[in-house]
C-alpha cells in the first residue's frame, strides 16, 4: 500500500559520524574551549532593553556597569545556562557607536566562549593566522582576561575568549 511505497521511495539519510570520529580530526591543543559564557547584543537604548528583559520577559537583569576601558556600558541578563550581555556605547569613540550607526535597531555583536588558558590560546591562534584584536588580554566585564578574534577569521562572527 501507500506506506510501503513511501518507505521504498524514501532516500536513506546519511548517518552522522559518532562524536569520537569528530574528535579524531581535531589536533590536540594546550588549551580547551569551555562553555558559552554570553551572547552580546548592542542596544541603542539600554533602559528600554533592560525593561524588555526584566519587566516583559521576567529575567533577572543586572544594573548597568560602565567599562570606560572598553568604551561600553554593560548589563547582564541571566538565562540559567548562559547570559545575554546588553552593550551600549560609552562615549562617541566606543566601538559600539560604530556598530549602532550601521545597525540602528541594534543586534547581535559578539559571542563569548570561555577558555582554560587564554595565553596558550593566543599563542596557538596566532600560529594558525587567526588575528587577535589586541596584543595582550584586557580585563573584561567579569573581571577576567579577555581577547577578541577578528570576525573575518571566524566566519563573520566577532568571538570573545574569556579566561575561565
Amino acid at each position: 500500500g501507500f506506506l510501503t511505497r513511501l518507505q521504498l521511495s524514501a532516500r536513506p539519510v546519511g548517518i552522522l559520524p559518532s562524536p569520537k570520529s569528530f574528535s579524531q580530526h581535531i589536533p590536540s591543543c594546550l588549551w580547551k574551549l569551555g562553555r558559552l559564557n554570553h551572547v552580546a547584543i548592542a542596544v541603542p537604548d539600554l533602559g528600554r532593553a533592560q525593561s524588555l528583559y526584566r519587566d516583559v520577559l521576567g529575567a533577572q537583569v543586572s544594573e548597568a556597569v560602565a567599562l570606560p576601558e572598553h568604551g561600553v556600558c554593560t548589563v547582564f541578563v541571566e538565562l540559567g545556562n548562559t547570559k545575554l550581555e546588553l552593550l551600549h556605547p560609552l562615549g562617541d569613540k566606543s566601538p559600539i557607536s560604530g556598530f549602532l550607526q550601521k545597525n540602528k535597531a541594534g543586534g547581535m555583536h559578539h559571542i563569548c566562549i570561555e577558555v582554560d588558558d587564554i595565553k596558550a590560546a593566543m599563542t596557538e591562534l596566532k600560529k594558525k593566522q587567526i588575528r587577535i584584536l589586541s596584543e595582550e588580554p584586557k580585563i573584561g566585564a567579569h573581571g577576567k582576561p579577555v581577547i577578541f578574534l577578528h570576525p573575518k577569521d571566524c566566519h563573520g562572527v566577532l568571538v570573545e575568549l574569556e579566561q575561565a
